[in-house]
């Protein structure tokens, strides 16, 4: 942006990661999420104010923002909400994609048809329950909310089981779950990092489909088989969709890794949980990044460094009242830090834990180390 740096509304689930990557680049930013975590508040630059908003429902944002601000920058899960970021941006400028552009490519169907028409890997989905079960000739499929985030609501689905509201179904891939992080200007996109998912892992209080972290590698620390061929075909992927629909700033892609191909699930239109770890990787902030990106600029943020970079997030296995968190808020390897005295409930998020090694398997062994140790503390 030109001149002086506007005012920034910054707004989703959770805004640790986003906001600090604005006020490090030097903005002034207020925040709305459904956490207010002690990180966020009161490291210093702080947010000049913010909003709880719990539990967290895009909609209400709007209703209680009362600081004036210039711009708009959204995290999850605002995708699933264009009218609701209508409202936020009235007026206003929107850092990242438009909701004209989230209506489009969170339309499951479009995201499929647009990379098959580029030759493109992608999981075909389906409308309906038994016409979909003979479209798609006795194979897997699993439903899936439409307004998809995080793994919620996903399940196997049973041949004419009959679907819930907002559901859809889509052909299961067997495979690694990973994801890209891109920077997009409307027209071109450039690959930030290519990680591996944590989905459904107990040793961070996680099951079933439920995202719970990643694993971001690096050409000489990969986190996946064949994966200089998955960051070509994911990065394919990226740029075809980027032509398409126009996307802008930080964006990522799910995908399934599958004998070297990305087979493309879901896209992520907004800054995305793994963009912190590839702002670890490269030591600047993507923030800035993300602006020119809005802007039609694309230019690369830095030089990610070796080594595998990784982050958890540890859910609660039982409820549990917090401990004295002001240890946690001096220790750089925790994040999105709750309040001591706090209550979590079970099977909520307690916080994120971060690490690093050599290779995928001492990055994740010490993600397990410091999981243990937060739930050691939660118990005593």
């Amino acid at each position: 942006m030109t001149g002086s740096l506007p005012r920034i509304l910054a707004a989703g689930v959770s805004v640790r990661s986003l906001a600090r990557s604005a006020l490090a680049a030097g903005y002034e930013v207020l925040t709305a999420d459904g956490y207010g975590d002690r990180d966020l508040l009161e490291p210093a630059p702080a947010p000049a104010r913010h909003l709880t908003v719990a539990p967290f429902e895009p909609g209400a944002v709007a209703d209680h923002v009362t600081m004036p601000y210039d711009a708009v920058v959204y995290a999850s899960n605002f995708e699933n909400h264009p009218e609701a970021l209508e409202r936020l941006a009235l007026g206003r400028t929107i850092l990242g994609n438009s909701p004209s552009v989230l209506r489009e490519v969170r339309r499951a169907e479009r995201v499929h048809e647009v990379l098959a028409a580029s030759g493109l890997p992608a999981a075909p989905v389906y409308a309906g329950g038994g016409d979909a079960a003979i479209r798609a000739g006795g194979r897997r499929l699993v439903a899936k909310p439409r307004r998809s985030g995080g793994g919620h609501g996903v399940r196997h689905w049973r041949a004419a089981e009959p679907l819930l509201d907002g559901e859809l179904l889509q052909e299961w891939v067997d495979g690694v779950p990973a994801s890209l992080v891109f920077l997009a200007d409307g027209h071109d996109a450039m690959a930030l990092g290519l990680t591996r998912q944590l989905i459904g892992d107990a040793a961070f209080g996680a099951a079933g489909h439920r995202w719970c972290g990643n694993l971001l590698g690096s050409p000489g620390a990969p986190v996946l088989a064949l994966e200089p061929e998955v960051h070509a075909s994911a990065t394919a992927a990226a740029e075809a969709l980027t032509r398409a629909f126009g996307l802008r700033g930080v964006n990522g892609i799910d995908f399934i890794a599958r004998d070297g191909a990305a087979v493309v699930i879901e896209v992520n239109p907004r800054w995305t949980a793994s963009a912190e770890l590839v702002e670890r990787s490269m030591g600047v902030p993507l923030f800035a990044a993300h602006v020119e990106g809005s802007e039609g600029t694309l230019a690369a943020p830095g030089v990610a460094a070796g080594g595998v970079f990784g982050k958890a997030v540890v859910f609660a296995l039982f409820d549990c009242v917090m401990p004295n968190t002001d240890d946690w808020l001096a220790d750089d390897a925790v994040r999105d830090i709750p309040a001591t005295g706090s209550l979590v409930a079970r099977g909520a998020p307690i916080c994120t834990v971060l690490a690093s090694g050599a290779s995928a398997s001492a990055c994740y062994d010490a993600l397990t180390e410091r999981a243990d140790a937060i739930v050691r503390m939660t118990r005593s």
